[in-house]
Formats: structure tokens, C-alpha cells, sequence
């Protein structure tokens, strides 16, 4: 897998997961809950899904819709039990009310955490300044990707901020992996690709029949036939 692209699918359940695997996924993103944009999973969902494939997982901790925190010390909760479950990779990010990042959210649970590897996912696209916020993140203890899709609006609107951030990568701030998502379309892949991003994150795309249906392998193997071509 070394040099091939990273295709990471959104996985709800079980069924999701084994789908997704089969398709060719080679991570997965657990949450619950997309009516709000995606929430932390339960214990027994995360089980399940670890239990049913061997790929890596990423668990979501975010337990209110939007970009606040919420409460921290039931995210710390939600991160021990997760970590007590045998999770040991996370997907998270908050900004305060200026668009800044939450950086007192986003420590605890780093503390929390333990140096397990996590995703910053896609507040990024909400913050006041891009660049402020990958500065103040660079130094965290165990932050390898940014989930964004360069715009509030979606990849569509963000390519021109995702090409122009993947031809940092490797200054400070920018070491962290670019995993594209938020809109994203097998169109997007030929620029994407082309400006060396490496890794993509797909949610719909994935469901033929929308979110009230499960993950389609063929859907899946689509994505990772045009991402390997």
C-alpha cells in the first residue's frame, strides 16, 4: 500500500464496514448520527465494525452538530472509552466563537489520547485563517491529516486552496497529511491527484440509495479503480 492513494469511507455500522473493505477501502471513518454532520459512535458500534475488518479505523469525538466543543470533559469521557474499547486512532477539531482553533478542546483530548494518531477534520474549512490555524496545530503530539475540502462549500469551490496548500506540504504547519473531502466527485480526482494529494475521504459517494442506505461495494471499488488509475 505504500505508494498507493488513501481511500477513506464514512462507516455507520458492521455492514457499512464489510462493504467498504470489500470495495477497496483502506480506512474507515466510524461515526453516528449524520444529521448532524456526524457524532461519536457508540462503544458496541465500534466493536462491532472492529470485530467484522481489519483495515485501520479512525473513531469521530464530536458529540454536538457544528464546530464548538461542546462540553469537554464528556468528550474526554467519550475519548477514555473509546481508548479503553481498543480504539487508537480519532478524528476531531473545534474553533471558538472567533474561528480560531479550540485549542484547550483539542489539548485535553490530545492529552487524553496519548499519542494515538488523529485527524484535524473539517472545522479547518470553517476557521478564520488557514494558516494561523495549521501553525498552532503542528507541534500536537500525534496530528498526521487535515480532512478538508478547501471551502466551506465543498471540493468544488476549495481546489484552488487545496492545490495551492498540497504545494506546501512539508513546511512547517503542512506536514500533516491533506485527506480531500466535503463534496467530493470522481471529476475532482485527475487535479487532485495531479497536484499530489494522496489521500481522499468519501461519505455519499459511497451510497448509491443516500445515507438511509448501506455502503455499496461496487460504489467503493469505483473510487479506488479512478484513484488507482
Amino acid at each position: 500500500m505504500s505508494n498507493r492513494a488513501v481511500l477513506e469511507v464514512i462507516a455507520l455500522d458492521a455492514e457499512d464496514a464489510v462493504a467498504a473493505q470489500a470495495g477497496g477501502a483502506d480506512r474507515l471513518e466510524l461515526v453516528t448520527d449524520m444529521a448532524a454532520d456526524g457524532l461519536t459512535p457508540s462503544r458496541e458500534t465500534f466493536a462491532a465494525i472492529r470485530s467484522a475488518v481489519d483495515i485501520p479505523l479512525r473513531v469521530m469525538l464530536r458529540v454536538a452538530d457544528g464546530f464548538a466543543a461542546g462540553d469537554i470533559d464528556v468528550l474526554v469521557g467519550k475519548a477514555h472509552e473509546m481508548r479503553e474499547a481498543g480504539a487508537d486512532a480519532f478524528v476531531f477539531g473545534f474553533l471558538d466563537q472567533e474561528g480560531h482553533a479550540d485549542l484547550v478542546a483539542v489539548e485535553r483530548l490530545v492529552a487524553e489520547l496519548d499519542g494515538c494518531p488523529w485527524t484535524f477534520h473539517r472545522a479547518i474549512d470553517r476557521a478564520a485563517d488557514r494558516d494561523a490555524l495549521r501553525t498552532q496545530l503542528a507541534e500536537l503530539p500525534g496530528l498526521d491529516t487535515f480532512l478538508t475540502a478547501g471551502s466551506p462549500a465543498g471540493v468544488d469551490s476549495g481546489i484552488p486552496t487545496l492545490v495551492a496548500e498540497a504545494a506546501r506540504s512539508g513546511e512547517p504547519g503542512y506536514e500533516a497529511q491533506v485527506l480531500v473531502g466535503g463534496g467530493l466527485h470522481l471529476h475532482h480526482l485527475p487535479e487532485l491527484r495531479a497536484a499530489g494529494i494522496d489521500a481522499v475521504h468519501i461519505g455519499g459517494a459511497a451510497r448509491p440509495s443516500g445515507w438511509s442506505g448501506p455502503v455499496d461495494a461496487a460504489a467503493v471499488r469505483e473510487w479506488r479503480e479512478a484513484l488507482d488509475a
